[in-house]
């Protein structure tokens, strides 16, 4: 299966994503904050990302537009549970500013199955062309 680096600084959802994606057989890594993503993704190679957007130290736009100057083609799905603009203002800026897939908190475990499987299926799809 994939290796997926899951970026959350809210240790519960860390784990509990963490543990859906395991279950399925991928390989996880898993990084409290985009400063440790970033850290993780230079010395590790990884197949798809999953960020949370707000979080310390380093939030998730940063650590996507980062990802994205570092390497083009690596998928990333961005997640966020809100703030004070709301989830989907976050996560239409993460979609624009490069993610390839969007969930808004709380999701279940069929739909972050679905996206990771769609995202992971479209980038082998652009990349073997």
């Amino acid at each position: 299966m994939s290796k997926i680096l899951v970026v959350d600084d809210d240790s519960q959802v860390l784990q509990v994503v963490s543990e859906m994606l395991r279950i399925e057989g991928h390989n996880v890594v898993m990084a409290a904050n985009g400063r440790q993503a970033l850290d993780q993704f230079e010395h590790d190679d990884f197949d798809l990302v999953v960020t949370d957007i707000i979080m310390p130290e380093q939030e998730g736009l940063e650590t996507i537009a980062n990802l994205r100057r570092r390497e083009t083609y690596i998928p990333i799905i961005a997640i966020s549970g809100g703030g004070r603009a709301g989830n989907l203002d976050y996560l239409e800026t993460a979609r624009y500013i490069g993610a390839d897939g969007i969930l808004a908190k709380p999701f279940g475990r069929q739909d972050l199955l679905t996206t990771v499987n769609q995202v992971l299926t479209d980038t082998a799809e652009r990349t073997s062309l």
